[in-house]
């Protein structure tokens, strides 16, 4: 065969295949189409509730006393006594002493000082004796005289009253002198201001010590304070906060601080005593100070559950939380902190499944809840996850995986 026989062919034989492909192509019947329904995305969710009384305050700080100070020596010597109690974290009582310095220098200037003041009585009485028999000799003379006016002329001198004047302002000074001397000897018996602890001392017998020396750091036990950094638009919400008397702070303004030790956390009941009147510098914060009366009693136990070891005191130095009643509303909704979305926005999930965003203020955020007041209701389903964006009345599937 020849090659042009071959190539007729095969060209034959293609075209006979491209026809009958194109025949069945044609007879083949048409595919169905299915519409896929569309995708309605999975949501997380969290329930609002509704709120109301005081809207707490949250803040956060450390335990300082509500006094302290340097005990200081206010007369020199010798370190003669010292309560053996009186170390660093001792407790310590208001009037008890502390420590002694060696009193016999005092004693002496306490005999000297009795001795001039004797000495002064001594020439207090004579010089009165002699002014007496002074007026006495210019009575008799103005009366032999017969001149009634002549005191007016009298010499002082000759009256003595000159030196009736300078005997007792010589015992005035005297008296003066002993007075500071018991008072010297007094001071050598340091004792404490207050009821509390030690904190650091550096006090032992046969020390030399000398006037305005310190020699220990003691702080009060009957309160502490926390200083409880807030924001302006925080402080807004404790209701009187201006008008607190600084002290005691009408305690009208309830507090809870929250401290943890161990793998508890206990809880203390204090009160708002006061705010200073002026921003931090560096944070533009108001500074607001909660004391807690008693610190030293065990904590209560949050969980209510006793541990082996007992419950703490409250620590100076420890960080705290503290929980503030604040103003008293009733138009407050508690919402999963995941809840609030960009632009302070809560996304409802309705019953029809379409999500409804919601506008709101948020009053406060804590842990993993916040306070917020908007167009909400008690109960409603809130989104926390699934979705990153929305738009008004999209449709979503919640946990259960349905459209509510």
């Amino acid at each position: 065969m020849s090659r042009l026989t071959s190539f007729l062919v095969a060209g034959g034989i293609l075209g006979v295949s491209l026809a009958l492909a194109a025949l069945l192509i044609s007879l083949a019947p048409e595919p169905k189409r299915t519409e896929q329904p569309p995708q309605i995305p999975f949501v997380q969710t969290g329930l609002v509730t509704a709120g109301s009384g005081p809207v707490p305050v949250f803040g956060s700080g450390t335990v300082r006393p509500s006094a302290e100070i340097d005990v200081v020596t206010q007369v020199g010597g010798r370190i003669a006594w010292v309560d053996p109690g009186f170390l660093s974290g001792g407790r310590i009582a208001a009037g008890d002493t502390l420590f002694r310095i060696e009193e016999v220098d005092y004693r002496y200037r306490v005999r000297e000082a009795e001795a001039s003041l004797a000495a002064s009585q001594l020439a207090l009485l004579r010089e009165e004796e002699q002014a007496s028999i002074a007026r006495a000799q210019h009575d008799l003379y103005t009366a032999r005289k017969g001149n009634a006016s002549s005191d007016d002329n009298a010499n002082p001198l000759a009256l003595r009253d000159p030196q009736l004047k300078a005997a007792r302002a010589a015992l005035d000074r005297d008296e003066a002198r002993l007075a500071e001397a018991n008072l010297a000897l007094s001071r050598t018996h340091v004792t404490a201001p207050f009821d509390g602890f030690v904190q650091e001392e550096s006090v032992d017998v046969g020390q030399i010590v000398a006037a305005g020396q310190p020699v220990a750091s003691v702080f009060a036990a009957d309160a502490v304070e926390v200083v409880v950094p807030l924001s302006d638009s925080d402080a807004a919400l404790i209701p009187g906060l201006w008008s607190l008397s600084a002290g005691d702070g009408n305690r009208s303004i309830g507090a809870r601080v929250v401290a943890r030790f161990g793998e508890g956390s206990y809880a203390w009941t204090g009160y708002v005593d006061r705010s200073e009147p002026y921003l931090d510098r560096q944070t533009r914060t108001i500074d607001v100070i909660v004391r807690v009366p008693d610190p030293f009693r065990s904590g209560q136990p949050l969980d209510g559950t006793a541990r082996p070891g007992g419950s703490p005191p409250l620590l100076v130095g420890k960080y705290v939380e503290v929980e503030i009643n604040g103003l008293e509303r009733d138009d407050y909704y508690l919402v999963p902190r995941a809840a609030l979305q960009s632009g302070n926005e809560i996304w409802i999930v309705r019953d029809a499944g379409a999500v409804h965003i919601v506008p709101v203020q948020v009053l406060q955020r804590n842990g993993d809840r916040a306070y917020v007041t908007g167009d909400l209701e008690d109960g409603q389903a809130a989104v926390t996850g699934g979705i990153r964006f929305t738009t008004e009345g999209m449709r979503v599937q919640t946990e259960t995986g349905q459209t509510p």
